[in-house]
């Protein structure tokens, strides 16, 4: 990626159903997403020209929609069909794209029926989400001193642009540490996921993971729990209590941007890199990736 700020880079952005030159596609001050974070997004990757799971991630861009209270005025169609074009315009094979759908500025304060929804779709390159060096070997997580709230308080199945405001914080706290990401427990003292991923441990040929009650069921961690049934790996989602990380032999975590991501360390817990997370981060090239 070039060293640019974001809103510099080249190309064109779809933009409620056009494309408009890069540095042009803006919106206004008094938008209430950016005030009330009526805002929801995707993160969506292309391997080799080919859209990782569009539909599944534009079904859950309307399903996200739905859960802050609006409608995005194009189908899953049309937005599948948006993201391929605006990867086409910017030329790119290996690349991130990021639709995002969002209240106007017809209406300024809580209140916000009769706002316009916007949605646009950005492409740009996207190297390693993590240091590839740190990667190979695993990374290090801090445990954030944040926690995913009570579904009772936030719209926890909407991949909405509110609920990570706490990931911000919690990263930013354990970069400053050295650490890569970190960990965050649910309301409850439970493990839940780290700041942009799902988190996976292993014991015994056994793979555990939190149940997504109050975080996202992630769409790279349905994926990855498939590639381990097919390789007939046993997968238990459960209650997953901090003290239990002392026992596990591997963790590796997934996302979009993540793939599949092995752990060295989690707060004072030490994992080593094994056959089973090497196994599935190969497996899930090989998904995305197909020769």
């Amino acid at each position: 990626m070039a060293d640019k700020s974001f809103d510099q880079l080249d190309g064109v952005i779809w933009f409620n159903g056009e494309f408009v030159e890069w540095a042009d596609a803006k919106v206004h001050v008094l938008t209430h997403g950016l005030h009330y974070a009526s805002s929801v997004f995707e993160g969506v990757r292309a391997y080799g020209g080919e859209i990782f799971k569009l539909n599944e991630h534009s079904e859950r861009l309307h399903a996200s929609a739905n859960y802050l209270g609006f409608e995005i005025p194009w189908t899953v169609e049309e937005i599948n069909r948006a993201c391929e074009q605006s990867l086409e315009k910017q030329g790119l094979q290996d690349a991130y794209l990021r639709p995002v759908a969002w209240r106007g500025s017809e209406m300024m304060g809580v209140s916000a029926q009769k706002n316009k929804i916007n949605l646009a779709i950005a492409v740009w390159e996207w190297p390693s989400y993590f240091d590839p060096e740190q990667r190979a070997k695993g990374i290090r997580l801090d445990i954030s001193e944040w926690c995913r709230p009570d579904p009772r308080t936030i719209p926890c199945k909407s991949k909405a642009a509110g609920l990570y405001m706490i990931c911000t914080l919690s990263k930013h706290a354990a970069e400053g540490k050295g650490y890569a990401d970190a960990l965050m427990y649910d309301w409850r003292g439970q493990v839940a996921e780290a700041t942009g991923a799902n988190v996976f441990f292993i014991k015994e040929g056994v793979i555990h993971t939190p149940t997504p009650d109050c975080f996202l069921d992630g769409i790279t961690r349905q994926t990855v729990i498939d590639l381990a049934k097919k390789r007939q790996i046993q997968v238990v989602e459960r209650v997953i209590m901090p003290e239990e990380m002392a026992d596990f032999e591997e963790c590796f975590l997934t996302g979009t941007a993540a793939e599949v991501t092995p752990v060295s360390e989690i707060g004072p817990h030490a994992f080593t890199p094994g056959s089973i997370s090497k196994m599935l981060m190969e497996d899930y090239d090989k998904v995305v990736r197909p020769s």
